[in-house]
């Protein structure tokens, strides 16, 4: 018995976000050192604009210089269902504490090579964005910085950068990602209508949750890329590498007919993201109440009706009991 559920650990521990199988590994959505296949030619895979440097040792967006923006684009669009990207980054520089910015963005988005306000890409999107902001521009928020937030769009919400996308957001963290002595890593993972994000700043190959979300639709055939910009405040902000891997998941008859491309991109919460404009952790998760959940509240509610109809009937029959002795 114990050699069965030793086996059936391990099974959950290669299921679990830290799996990384190579076998799973999808080279033509990586990008790994020596960064071949970075480049304008008809055959790269990967195409960059702007400010950004392709060394043999990493990807630098920006230098620690103002007004800098730069990105990296996978030039194949990605038809995965399931994925789950690691991307290995590091941000750093001269600046002292709130005196550096802007951030990293990771993008999953129908266009690619956009320039606009957003860490260097448009503001208006098709998609989902994870951002990695080390900057707060607005004066009266609560949070520490550095933070990392998520945001889907079907192109009708402009990211408000003033106010750091507090109110289109789906949750997120804060995260001390910047000038340490080693790489630091985000995971994002998106698997049958759940998004989940995770870091390991530690550099212990220990994640930790940072978003867990369901009701998420995202479609296929959209690129990834990743952008960062500086302002007035700089820092160096490198890309060592971006692992898409292929998760073996199962779908209904349903799900694989389905056309995949067409999706729009939505979440279904219990609560818009505007709401969360009042909620200082800026953390929230949600899932449409399906039948099954609605069932549990009614019968938690009617539970709860029937103890205290117990309760009101024993305290009452002693009072009457007191009264009757008393008289």
């Amino acid at each position: 018995k114990s050699f069965v559920f030793l086996v059936f650990e391990l099974c959950l521990v290669c299921c679990d976000i830290t799996d990384g199988n190579a076998e799973h590994l999808k080279r033509e959505h990586s990008l790994m050192k020596p960064y071949q296949g970075v480049g304008s030619s008809p055959t790269s895979q990967w195409d960059f604009s702007g400010s950004t440097l392709v060394t043999s040792s990493y990807v630098r967006l920006t230098p620690d210089e103002r007004s800098k923006q730069g990105s990296i684009w996978n030039t194949v669009p990605c038809y995965l269902k399931d994925w789950e990207m690691h991307v290995q980054f590091k941000v750093h520089g001269s600046g002292k504490k709130n005196l550096h910015g802007d951030g990293i963005a990771i993008w999953y988005t129908k266009d690619r090579l956009h320039p606009g306000p957003v860490f260097s890409n448009n503001a208006v999107f098709h998609g989902l964005a994870v951002f990695i902001d080390t900057y707060s521009n607005d004066d009266a928020t609560d949070r520490s910085f550095p933070y990392i937030s998520a945001m889907v769009n079907n192109g009708s919400v402009s990211y408000d950068h003033g106010k750091d996308g507090r109110s289109s957001e789906l949750g997120g963290c804060s995260a001390e990602i910047r000038n340490r002595e080693h790489d630091t890593y985000l995971a994002i993972r998106y698997s049958k209508g759940r998004l989940t994000v995770m870091v390991d700043v530690e550099d212990k190959n220990e994640w930790k949750e940072c978003i867990d979300i369901g009701g998420v639709r995202l479609p296929t055939g959209y690129f990834f890329g990743a952008s960062a910009a500086t302002g007035d405040l700089s820092d160096n902000h490198d890309i060592i590498s971006m692992k898409l891997y292929q998760l073996m998941v199962e779908h209904t008859l349903e799900e694989e007919n389905l056309d995949w491309t067409k999706i729009e991109p939505s979440v279904s919460l219990l609560k818009s993201p505007k709401d969360n404009i009042d909620d200082p952790t800026g953390n929230f998760r949600g899932t449409p109440l399906t039948g099954w959940k609605v069932f549990l509240l009614l019968l938690c509610a009617l539970l709860g009706i029937v103890v205290c109809a117990v309760v009101g009937a024993v305290v009452f029959q002693k009072r009457q009991e007191r009264n009757k002795r008393f008289y």
